[in-house]
């Protein structure tokens, strides 16, 4: 199995991108979009647990906008062979003290590289 392989980080990095540029706009059906459509996909929010595509799109449609000026820093996106990826990032805001950790892990599947758990949480103040 290959690691890393520029190819195949470029292609997690662009979905990666792609799904921070709908989560910045609140776009709670293009978000949803990145994700596998299956009962067994998972999300660990900051107070708060999806299980199920379904739970996580009628939990993130009620969901109000991120504050403005959303912020990632140590993003890395480590692939393994050419359908198996994990990103992790660091975030915050313009002008907050919060830190925030976010993972996802990605799976290319028939209809593109998509979201099978993901996981955010805050550093401790």
């Amino acid at each position: 199995m290959e690691l890393d392989r520029p190819d195949v980080v470029a292609e997690v990095a662009a979905v990666f991108a792609a799904y921070e540029k709908a989560l910045a706009v609140n776009d709670p059906d293009e978000i949803m979009s990145f994700f596998h459509d299956s009962p067994g996909t998972v999300r660990f929010g900051v107070a708060d647990r999806q299980t199920g595509w379904a739970q996580q799109h009628a939990w993130r449609a009620a969901q109000p906008p991120l504050p403005p000026g959303r912020l990632l820093h140590d993003t890395l996106v480590s692939t393994f062979g050419d359908g198996f990826a994990v990103v992790t990032t660091c975030f915050g805001y313009a002008g907050g003290a919060v830190t925030g950790r976010q993972s996802q892990t990605w799976v290319r599947l028939p209809e593109g590289w998509r979201i099978v758990h993901a996981h955010v949480s805050h550093q401790p103040s």
